[in-house]
């Protein structure tokens, strides 16, 4: 098979959860289990970081991922969904797995996947396992897709647990209160492996160090552990960095971090509590410069896009991934720091959001929008957007595509405008 066909195989064949939502979801982890011992259990070949939560997961994998590569170590870094190529999934040192790989792999274990049935997701992180082990990395960042405890990911036994937050998202799937998702959160937790927890509510803050108790984890919460201080958005290069002085228990950091975000701050605190465990109770040294030099040079070694992205000027476009309440609510903190005139809103959600939720937050005054349906099944039907929206009394046109709607936002906003992009991580898919 060519590369295409490979690609064209595992999106047709395998259910995929981005697109068909629901269906692809396995509630188990046999798939994982029998495609680990079909490989060789190769997750047991590598050291790792795991991180799961509801928002901020794949901006602290990234973070860490870029600090562990200042440090000398060859760093897998697995994350999910990507923007524009399926190989942004599995980097080592920022590099994307090669296409001759993946398609060597999917072309040998075929048989095995159409015997087993497996998700697109479980394959996909088989498949990872398999590309860290034989690279040989010396540690692997692991991001969960979806909740934590029945993940595909939670085969593996990490040096680290991290839990970056914990909202209400996927309920469907993981439950509808704080504390049923925390369950599902908190089942990455393993028994004596340390656990970072960004910032949590206290519904979801008793579960997790419930569930740290049955496993003998010592337990570490951020925002208990540094605080963010005197943060300036700065220019270096024509590129938007963020500096801030990172405050812990007797000691004060200058930090420059090229995810610019307000909500980064959470995750730079989270970020450096972790550097501190690793440090103290693992195998790897991280130097300070390391760390500082890791956050400034997140975007350059990681690839990572799509998080509070500015895309131009004159008039400003910024693009962000935020798509649950928590995310949207941190995004509208953001744009209230920006003067501008006039906000043109590009806005697309996917299906089975509570979207009625997410509207109610959304400004109304002296903003347009401008209403799209990604190009994905799972994707909101862009007049059922338009009528929920109206409902609320927003005020907007229905488009045809992400694309005609972000041309359109861009043709009628003047210099001093603000144009945003965003609503699910698919939205900002077809605009970076």
């Amino acid at each position: 098979m060519t590369y295409q066909q490979t690609l064209d195989y595992l999106y047709s064949q395998l259910p995929m959860f981005h697109r068909i939502g629901k269906a692809a979801y396995k509630a188990d982890l046999n798939n994982s289990l029998h495609l680990s011992q079909y490989l060789g259990n190769p997750e047991k070949k590598f050291r790792s970081i795991h991180i799961a939560g509801t928002n901020g997961k794949g901006s602290v994998a990234h973070m860490l991922a870029s600090v562990f590569q200042e440090a000398g170590y060859k760093t897998g870094l697995c994350t999910s969904p990507h923007l524009k190529d399926f190989r942004e999934r599995f980097r080592i040192n920022g590099e994307m797995m090669p296409r001759d790989f993946l398609m060597k792999f999917v072309e040998k274990h075929k048989p095995f996947f159409q015997k087993i049935q497996p998700s697109f997701f479980e394959m996909t992180i088989a498949m990872t396992f398999d590309y860290f082990a034989r690279e040989k990395v010396d540690v692997a960042i692991i991001e969960t897709g979806l909740g934590g405890r029945l993940d595909s990911t939670n085969i593996i036994t990490p040096e680290l647990s991290i839990i970056t937050n914990i909202g209400l998202d996927h309920t469907n799937l993981l439950g509808d209160t704080i504390e049923a998702i925390a369950f599902e959160k908190a089942g990455i937790i393993k028994d004596s492996v340390p656990v970072v927890v960004g910032k949590t509510r206290m519904g979801a803050r008793k579960v997790i160090e419930e569930r740290a108790r049955e496993c003998h984890s010592e337990i570490f919460f951020a925002d208990e552990e540094y605080t963010v201080m005197n943060p300036a958005g700065i220019f270096e290069n024509n590129s938007p960095l963020l500096r801030v002085s990172l405050k812990g228990k007797g000691k004060t950091r200058e930090m420059i971090s090229s995810l610019t975000g307000t909500y980064q701050f959470e995750n730079i605190c989270t970020v450096a509590t972790a550097v501190d465990i690793i440090n103290q109770q693992s195998r790897y040294k991280i130097a300070e410069n390391s760390f500082s030099q890791g956050l400034k040079n997140t975007v350059i070694n990681t690839g990572i896009s799509g998080r509070w992205q500015l895309l131009s000027k004159n008039p400003t476009v910024i693009c962000d991934t935020g798509h649950n309440p928590d995310g949207i609510e941190k995004v509208l903190e953001n744009i209230a720091g920006i003067q501008f005139e006039k906000l043109h809103f590009v806005l697309g959600m996917m299906a089975d959001k509570d979207v009625s939720e997410i509207l109610k937050f959304l400004p109304k005054k002296n903003t347009t929008y401008y209403y799209c349906k990604p190009e994905v099944p799972r994707g909101l039907n862009v007049d059922t957007l338009l009528r929920y929206a109206t409902e609320k009394g927003m005020t907007g046109s229905s488009y045809q595509s992400v694309t005609d709607a972000y041309k359109a936002a861009v043709n009628n906003a003047n210099n001093n405008d603000l144009v945003f992009i965003g609503g699910s991580s698919f939205v900002v898919a077809e605009v970076v």
